[in-house]
C-alpha cells in the first residue's frame, strides 16, 4: 500500500509569473509607447495626444465659457517668454475648441511622457497588480483600475482645472490597484486556519478594515510612505515628458482613495476557485 501522501501535481513554472491579464496591460501600455515613438509621425502623435490626453482647461472651458481668460493667463504665467508664448497659443486653441471629451478621463492612461514614465508605471503595476487580479480576476482588476483611472482624472481637473498641459500616464490606475493590494497583502498568515493537508494555502480572508489597517504596523508604514512619497513627488520636477514636469499627486491621490473604498465590494476573493 502506498503510503505517500496525495501531493497536487506540479505544473511548470512560468518565465514571468504574473496573471495573463496583467502581463496584457503591461504589453499593450509598451506597444502604444512604441507606437508613438518609432510609427506615428509627429503630426499624428500630437493629434493622437490632443484627442486621447486629458486637458482639465477643456473641460473648465466647456463647463464654464467665462474661465477662457483665466484659462490663457494660467497659461501664460511661465517665467520663459518663448515658452509662455506656445502655453498661451495652445490655451487659446483649447478655448477655441472646448468640445467635451469623456472618454478622455479614461484614454489617458494609455499614454506616457517618455520610456522612464512607462517603464515605471509597468514596475509598479506589475508587482500590486498582480496579487489583485490572482484574488479578485481579470474583469475585477480591470475595474478598479478603470475606476481608480477616471477618479484621479476627476481629482486632477478640480484641483487644477486651469491648466492646459495634458494628463497622461496609468499611475491613476495603478495607484488604484495599490491601494486595494494594501487592503490584504499586508495581513499576518491566519493561526491554525490551513486546510486539511499542510501543503494546502490558508483560506482567503476578508480585506482589513481600516482600524485593523491603523494596528497593522507594515500596511500604515506603507500607506504613510506613499503618501509622503506622492505629495514630495508633487512639488519637485522629474524627466517625465519632453519637458520636467511636477508629478499629477492629484490623480494619484484620486486613483489611490478609489481603489482603497472600492476594493471590498469588488473583492472575489471568498469566491470558491
Amino acid at each position: 500500500m502506498d503510503a505517500s501522501p496525495d501531493f497536487p501535481r506540479q505544473s511548470r513554472v512560468p518565465v514571468f509569473n504574473m496573471p495573463g491579464v496583467v502581463t496584457a496591460s503591461i504589453g499593450v501600455l509598451m506597444a502604444i509607447q512604441a507606437l508613438r515613438e518609432f510609427v506615428l509621425p509627429d503630426e499624428w502623435d500630437i493629434r493622437a495626444v490632443i484627442a486621447l490626453a486629458l486637458l482639465p482647461a477643456r473641460w473648465t472651458v466647456s463647463l464654464d465659457p467665462s474661465k477662457v481668460e483665466a484659462v490663457v493667463k494660467a497659461a501664460a504665467a511661465a517665467s520663459d517668454p518663448q515658452v509662455a508664448a506656445a502655453r498661451e497659443a495652445f490655451a487659446r486653441y483649447v478655448a477655441a475648441n472646448p468640445e467635451a471629451m469623456p472618454w478622455t478621463f479614461a484614454t489617458y492612461a494609455l499614454l506616457h511622457g517618455s520610456w522612464m514614465h512607462v517603464l515605471f508605471n509597468c514596475v509598479w503595476l506589475a508587482a500590486f497588480g498582480s496579487p489583485v487580479a490572482r484574488r479578485c480576476g481579470a474583469w475585477r482588476y480591470g475595474a478598479l483600475a478603470l475606476a481608480g483611472t477616471v477618479a484621479g482624472g476627476i481629482a486632477h481637473v478640480l484641483v487644477d482645472p486651469f491648466s492646459t498641459a495634458p494628463l497622461v500616464g496609468a499611475s491613476a490606475g495603478v495607484s488604484a490597484l495599490m491601494a486595494a493590494a494594501a487592503r490584504f497583502v499586508f495581513q499576518p498568515p491566519p493561526e491554525g486556519g490551513y486546510g486539511t493537508r499542510p501543503w494546502q494555502l490558508p483560506p482567503r480572508r476578508p480585506p482589513e478594515t481600516i482600524p485593523e489597517l491603523m494596528r497593522n504596523r507594515t500596511a500604515l508604514t506603507f500607506l504613510l510612505i506613499w503618501l509622503a512619497t506622492n505629495l514630495l513627488f508633487g512639488v519637485i520636477s522629474l524627466p517625465l515628458g519632453v519637458e520636467s514636469a511636477a508629478v499629477a499627486w492629484d490623480a494619484h491621490l484620486g486613483g489611490f482613495v478609489a481603489g482603497f473604498f472600492l476594493f471590498p465590494f469588488l473583492d472575489g476573493g471568498n469566491r470558491h476557485a
